[in-house]
């Protein structure tokens, strides 16, 4: 199932329409400066463990960098609607559970990269430190091992982002 969330004041989630993906299409564009205004950027959180998907928007909260966009979270528990969800389009960032079953999020990294167009960055969370070299087999953009240390997960979300943000001004 999918369940939209947004962060609002105080960190509680607040739902959303189970199928709303919102767009990041830009609002305002300034000629002058290129400076791309987004609204909000949209996370695509996959696992199995809702408490894995409540941990990681916990620990993202609804800005990662002052100079980023708010957050979105579209929650994913099955890997046919992560992959129906990014080929609609609208996810800046999908965080994907390497641990997840039936499907892990290494397998579904890959499939990803090998057959959705624009894909977006990809980060996998990771059992454990030494399963690094298994995102490299998936292509993954980021990997965070777990238990998940909120700073590096922000700090690893906020690289990721900022390069969405600028590809997007590049255009």
């Amino acid at each position: 199932s999918s369940r939209s969330w947004s962060n609002g004041p105080g960190h509680r989630p607040v739902r959303h329409a189970a199928s709303t993906v919102r767009s990041t299409e830009p609002k305002q564009s300034r000629p002058g400066n290129r400076l791309l205004v987004m609204a909000t950027l949209n996370v695509l959180v996959y696992s199995d463990d809702a408490s894995v998907r409540a941990q990681v928007m916990q620990a993202l909260g609804t800005r990662v960098a002052a100079e980023l966009p708010r957050l979105t979270y579209v929650e994913v528990a099955t890997e046919p609607v992560v992959m129906r969800t990014l080929d609609k389009g609208g996810v800046d960032l999908a965080i994907l559970d390497g641990e997840a079953h039936p499907a892990g999020g290494l397998g579904i990294c890959r499939a990803i990269k090998d057959e959705v167009f624009n894909a977006p960055p990809v980060l996998v969370l990771t059992g454990r430190p030494q399963d690094a070299w298994l995102a490299t087999w998936s292509r993954a953009d980021g990997v965070v091992p777990q238990p998940i240390d909120p700073v590096v997960l922000a700090e690893t979300v906020a690289t990721l982002l900022r390069r969405r943000v600028s590809a997007a001004l590049a255009q």
